[in-house]
């Protein structure tokens, strides 16, 4: 029986004409953290978008926990418990801290146990404990992004989506930023993340995939990836 948490088998997915994705096949096992790379309009978000309900696919399945996901609504994926951080943070920069996390807890699933949910949240980001009562919009670009992931865990999900979670961020905050997804994933928490910043989101990852032009190009363990000339190439400019 395979341990795979999350597959994707010929996805297809397009914004209007335009098809954004082509045979889009990955799977996700239970425990890992998987970083998906590639340039701007690959695709990594759209994959993303597609897992989250967000986007609709024309073909192809995907399953969660050996269950086909493919045709339900957002909020249904997450019940089933998958939790998507958007690029770009979106958070509601006039609410508190503490009323953002609490927007994370809407679904009936934690609702009882939002107050433990959110105290967790605050013992992993100290930060954000000192800021509860701070307005979202008035905290740095490191600090919304901790904002941003801590909502997302609030729904106490199985598979947490990041979608450019360095995006904007001095090197040393994203430093900091991927120590605390590596802290994610070593708790047992599944993770997938779109990233740009292939060394960084592949030294914390077991394993990755390449997306070119909407479609699986190249897979493996970090080791395998950094080592290719073509990614070596392609993004780090060797």
């Amino acid at each position: 029986m395979s341990d795979a948490l999350l597959t994707l088998n010929d996805v297809r997915a397009s914004y209007g004409d335009f098809q954004a994705l082509f045979n889009m096949t990955l799977e996700i096992r239970a425990g890992e953290i998987v970083t998906l790379i590639g340039a701007n309009g690959a695709g990594k978000t759209t994959t993303l978008r597609v897992i989250s309900g967000l986007l609709r696919s024309q073909h192809g399945q995907l399953q969660f926990e050996g269950q086909d996901i493919s045709r339900l609504p957002p909020h249904e994926i997450v019940i089933r418990g998958v939790s998507h951080v958007p690029e770009g943070r979106q958070l509601f920069p006039h609410m508190s801290v503490e009323e953002n996390l609490a927007l994370g807890a809407y679904i009936a699933r934690v609702r009882p146990r939002l107050k433990d949910l959110m105290e967790e949240q605050f013992e992993f980001f100290p930060r954000l404990k000192e800021r509860r009562k701070q307005l979202a919009g008035t905290l740095s670009g490191g600090e919304q992004q901790m904002v941003a992931i801590a909502r997302g865990l609030m729904t106490a999900p199985k598979l947490l989506l990041l979608d450019e979670p360095s995006l904007g961020l001095s090197p040393k905050i994203v430093e900091e930023v991927f120590a605390k997804v590596q802290q994610i994933g070593k708790s047992g928490l599944t993770v997938l993340i779109v990233e740009q910043n292939v060394v960084d989101g592949l030294a914390i990852s077991d394993r990755g995939y390449v997306v070119e032009n909407g479609a699986i190009t190249l897979q493996g363990n970090p080791k395998e990836l950094l080592g290719n000339e073509q990614i070596r190439a392609a993004y780090l400019g060797l």
